[in-house]
């Protein structure tokens, strides 16, 4: 037997000692070894993912943010592997939902729920936070569009969300943050001002994408030669 086939033995070992004693993997202590052979080999165990719980309260229960099941389900997470809590109300949903086209009945009902708001943003955020997933933009004359990426995602690859052909012939990517264009565009659609403050960058192939980069690729694919 390989030295390579009795590592994988030994993980195995490991891992099935934790399952069987209701531990989730993610909580194991692992080396840099053993989290490659988890993520090539076992990436389907189910707890080897990061865990959400979506908590249903009340509308009452949700705008006065108490409950006395809360602290009985985050004792339940913490000793079933831990996890993030989402205290969230459908009812409360709903009727902010209904309300949408009124803004002013949108605005009363928010008024009256005393600083209680959607949990729908919150979810999407640390959705995206425990996938390790980040977005960043692209703008035009006719649209500004919003991709995702894997967090760690060099430029090359975060072109070819949009399209292979980006990835494929990328040259350069234009980059500005989008705070540093909330900064310094002066209100205008339009980075003149943003590049005359130097915070518009030109990124090469090494370049890591970073959570709310504003981006413009070039790129240049030509067609496959036919073969003789």
């Amino acid at each position: 037997m390989t030295k390579e086939m009795e590592a994988y033995f030994a993980l195995l070992d490991k891992v099935k000692t934790m399952l069987e004693a209701n531990h989730p993997i993610r909580t194991g202590t692992w080396t840099a070894a053993e989290v490659e052979s988890v993520n090539d080999r076992l990436k389907d165990l189910i707890t080897t993912k990061p865990m959400i719980y979506v908590v249903n309260l009340s509308q009452q229960q949700f705008i006065k943010k108490r409950s006395k099941w809360l602290p009985l389900i985050q004792a339940w997470v913490d000793a079933h592997g831990g996890g993030t809590i989402i205290p969230m109300s459908v009812e409360f949903e709903q009727k902010l939902w209904d309300l949408r086209e009124d803004k002013a009945a949108t605005e009363t009902f928010l008024a009256d729920a005393e600083g209680a708001k959607s949990a729908l943003p919150r979810m999407v955020k640390i959705g995206y936070k425990q996938l390790h997933l980040i977005y960043f933009f692209t703008a035009g004359d006719v649209e500004v569009r919003c991709w995702t990426v894997q967090e760690g995602a060099l430029a090359p690859q975060a072109a070819g969300a949009i399209h292979t052909d980006f990835e494929r012939g990328f040259i350069k990517a234009e980059v500005v943050s989008f705070d540093d264009y909330k900064a310094h565009n002066n209100g205008k659609a339009s980075m003149v001002d943003v590049k005359a403050a130097g915070k518009y960058r030109i990124e090469g192939k090494a370049y890591v994408v970073q959570d709310g980069d504003i981006i413009h690729f070039q790129f240049n694919v030509t067609a496959d030669k036919k073969k003789k």
